[in-house]
């Protein structure tokens, strides 16, 4: 990965569609367009559109022409969630493998032909799905469509560059995993959560089997999973549409057909039970998480399934919760004279490939404990299901929603990437809005509802990081360090 994701969004329980908006494509945002740019009105009227080239790839443009940029994004639906115990962390190697050349292309070319076009690129790899983007002034785009669609079809490389690259890789883990307690802990509590699920392991993978993985694997996981109709290109920009879905069948749709691998189903167990996860780690704080199953919407045919009504609510409450400065956590746990934390968070996951989760945390203030940070958050939830919510709390943050969909228009990176995650994730196109209007519907009667429901005791996954003093950092007499650790 060639920049870091917020753990929560490389967790897996990401709102595909939601939490986008409300919190990443902010922070994406292009420059606003000129004064002779049309309103963002009209280039929401431009809707997406979406083909399956002949090959079964599937190609999504959506036109935006108050800039003369675009957006090309490739999405492969396969991530860590993918992989089999041995070699986790794979998918992420091989995100890393696919700058390393192709057929046409030498180590590191890729990017500094994009650069030399005037553009920017990166990836990602989640749980749920793997994605790659380019940036460019929109007279490049043919460029980056005939680069990427290469390195797609053609991705090779030398041992070597193997035997480099899960060095980086392994680095990468000790600097964003091993070294942050906060993240060992979520690794041992997601660990905790899922039995069943291939959610249990981290996206970053064990550095046992990092330790093992060999460029077979890397290549065997390309072979299996990296084929047309597994994977979408979406193009977003300053374009016409008939044009780029000429130039996607000239790229990408002669790319030879092949079949995806059968996905066996891998159901999680209910849970029967309170489950704990005790670590210590050298930390200037405390932490504590409290995580609970949440029901998950219906994708594919089923997107409308009224079932779903429980998901929307839990997304609801988690934002009357935390969705923004002085919400009930903020209000309840840091502030005043007798606060308990210096920090408290709500975030509900609702759409994904695997099981999903509603998640409670703070960080205990000076003096306070984690057990009085636990029961502080719970009580919080209590109250909503005790006493209800107010209309004029649950217009606030129905509100916001409303206004993050117009925000997000400014970005048409931030276009691509909802039509993207959308397509992985089995929703149609226009999710987002219809997610909204969904979230618009739900009363404050669901809302008190499911916090009576979804918060018992036998259906939470608690953590603790319990700080140790920093100098029980130091490597104990005798122990090895692991090859390549510059600590």
């Amino acid at each position: 990965m060639k920049h870091p994701l917020p753990r929560r969004a490389a967790s897996g329980a990401v709102l595909a569609s939601v939490l986008i908006a409300l919190s990443s494509l902010p922070a994406l945002a292009q420059n606003a367009p000129s004064a002779s740019a049309p309103p963002a009105a009209a280039t929401a009227a431009v809707p997406a559109q979406q083909f399956t080239l002949a090959n079964g790839m599937t190609l999504i443009v959506k036109p935006d022409r108050r800039a003369p940029t675009a957006v090309q994004m490739l999405w492969v639906r396969v991530g860590s969630m993918d992989e089999v115990d041995g070699t986790s962390g794979v998918a992420h190697v091989l995100e890393h493998m696919m700058f390393k050349g192709s057929k046409n292309l030498k180590p590191g070319e890729f990017s500094r032909r994009v650069a030399a076009l005037g553009g920017r690129e990166n990836a990602f790899t989640t749980r749920d799905y793997t994605g790659y983007y380019q940036q460019i002034p929109v007279g490049q785009l043919e460029q980056v469509m005939k680069l990427e669609s290469d390195r797609f079809a053609n991705n090779q490389w030398p041992d070597d560059e193997f035997k480099r690259e899960i060095e980086v890789v392994k680095e990468e883990r000790r600097m964003r995993t091993d070294d942050q307690p906060r993240s060992l802990l979520g690794e041992q509590q997601n660990a905790a959560i899922f039995t069943a699920s291939p959610y249990h392991r981290p996206v970053v993978g064990w550095m046992s089997d990092l330790e093992s993985m060999t460029p077979a694997d890397a290549r065997a996981f390309f072979q299996a999973w990296y084929v047309p109709s597994n994977a979408a290109i979406v193009v977003a920009g300053d374009v016409d549409v008939e044009k780029v879905r000429a130039l996607a069948e000239k790229y990408y749709g002669s790319i030879p057909a092949r079949a995806v691998p059968a996905r066996k189903p891998r159901t999680e167990p209910a849970q029967r039970g309170v489950r704990r996860v005790e670590f210590k780690a050298p930390a200037e704080q405390a932490y504590v998480s409290l995580a609970f199953r949440a029901p998950q919407i219906a994708t594919g045919d089923k997107f409308d399934n009224s079932a779903d009504a429980d998901s929307y609510a839990l997304v609801v409450l988690s934002a009357l919760l935390d969705g923004y400065p002085g919400a009930r956590l903020d209000r309840a746990l840091t502030q005043g004279p007798d606060r308990v934390a210096d920090s408290a968070g709500a975030y509900s996951g609702f759409v994904g490939r695997g099981p999903q989760i509603f998640v409670l945390d703070g960080v205990p203030a000076a003096g306070k404990t984690p057990e009085a940070v636990e029961a502080a958050l719970r009580a919080e939830v209590a109250k909503v299901a005790r006493d209800g919510v107010g209309a004029a709390e649950l217009a606030r943050v129905k509100t916001q929603w409303v206004a993050s969909e117009t925000y997000k228009l400014d970005s048409v990176m931030a276009q691509a990437r909802e039509l993207g995650s959308n397509w992985v994730q089995g929703l149609p196109l226009d999710a987002s809005p219809r997610i909204i209007a969904k979230l618009q519907a739900v009363t404050a009667e669901q809302v008190q509802a499911v916090a009576a429901k979804y918060f018992g005791d036998d259906q939470m996954t608690a953590a603790t990081l319990r700080p140790l003093p920093p100098e029980t950092n130091r490597r104990p007499r005798g122990f090895a360090a692991p090859a390549g650790d510059l600590r």
